[in-house]
């Protein structure tokens, strides 16, 4: 009987010797190979005792490829784009950039026919004049009631009646603005491209309709007169419509009513009342609305009692209790300077006028 190495059928005829034959452990017959037993190692098998059969592929670099890491950036960029123009423009899209029309003014001092009345007591004044129902201070400019219109939002609307209403008491409430020592809270409400043409009013004033100081605020000569009482009488109104899709404007109607007395006079010195009524339009774009900034684009003033011979386009210079105005009408109109308006002058009613 063979061994546990020797084929089945024996060694082959012709063969080499068992032992002796030095190729026996690596040449077989084909009876050899028919009967070797196959086996299958299973896949746990393989995985413990054998090489897998999958070579591993080595891993990957972590962190982004140059690629990844561009495509991040643009994607932050766009986001960081998209922030910024929905905090720079909240009211819509980018709108062309309309021209702001110059302010147009009107200054009419107003002539009294006799002298001006006056009593110790501004009080007293008061309550005999028109005025006496009137109220007081920025309580006299009431906002209206307000709602959207058809391109703009209830609160923008409202935006734009208390950025009016700002400028009105800073322009004709403030006492420092009032006797000329500050035009600043009245400027840094304008719309940027007012300032030139507000800043060359009071550096060069001229009576051309564009430059005059009291067309853009309510200033009295500080030499002339000062405040008796800073209890200012107020009474008007305000109106917003919508201009255009794109603008809103506001007129406001005020009068306004100076309980003043002359410049040093003792505290007992007779007290005159001075007249301003302001008529104001205003203009808003959407860019205006976003930083609480006014177009004034017309200015139409009487006040009085002043003399139409005295200029009124620098300072108010108020008649005061017991004065007379001067004869003479205001100053020349050229009718071939085609760019200058008109010098107008009008007469105080007596009416206005508080009865003593």
């Amino acid at each position: 009987m063979g061994g546990p190495g020797d084929p089945p059928e024996g060694t082959p005829e012709g063969g080499p010797g068992g032992g002796e034959d030095e190729y026996r452990s690596v040449v077989f017959d084909e009876s050899f190979v028919r009967a070797a037993r196959l086996q299958e190692y299973s896949a746990e098998e393989r995985m413990a005792d054998h090489a897998p059969a999958v070579r591993r592929r080595p891993p990957l670099h972590r962190g982004l490829t140059r690629q990844a890491l561009i495509l991040v950036l643009l994607i932050a960029v766009a986001f960081g784009t998209a922030i910024y123009m929905g905090v720079r423009h909240p009211y819509g899209s980018q709108e062309t950039r309309r021209p702001v029309e110059p302010l147009r003014m009107t200054v009419i001092p107003l002539a009294p026919t006799g002298k001006v009345p006056g009593t110790a007591d501004a009080e007293y004044l008061y309550a005999h004049s028109p005025a006496a129902p009137y109220d007081v201070g920025a309580e006299g400019i009431p906002l209206p009631a307000s709602r959207s219109t058809a391109h703009f939002s209830d609160s923008q609307v409202v935006t734009a009646l208390t950025a009016a209403k700002d400028y009105i008491v800073r322009s004709s409430l403030y006492p420092e603005v009032l006797t000329g020592r500050q035009v600043g809270p009245a400027r840094s409400l304008l719309d940027a491209d007012q300032l030139e043409q507000f800043d060359q009013s009071f550096d060069h004033p001229a009576a051309d309709g564009r430059h005059a100081p009291t067309g853009w605020l309510v200033r009295i000569d500080p030499s002339r007169a000062q405040l008796a009482d800073d209890r200012i009488r107020v009474q008007g109104d305000l109106q917003v419509i919508e201009a255009d899709s794109g603008m809103l404007e506001v007129t406001a109607d005020h009068t306004f009513v100076y309980a003043l007395r002359p410049t040093g006079a003792a505290a007992n010195a007779p007290v005159s009342l001075f007249t301003v009524r302001r008529e104001l339009t205003f203009r808003f774009t959407r860019d205006d609305l976003r930083t609480h900034q006014v177009q004034l684009v017309t200015s139409y003033v009487q006040a009085g009692p002043l003399a139409c011979a005295e200029d009124s386009t620098a300072y108010f210079r108020p008649l005061l209790a017991g004065q007379t105005a001067r004869t003479g009408g205001p100053a020349g109109t050229d009718p071939y300077e085609t760019d200058s308006p008109a010098a107008l002058c009008g007469t105080l009613a007596a009416r206005a006028q508080p009865t003593v």
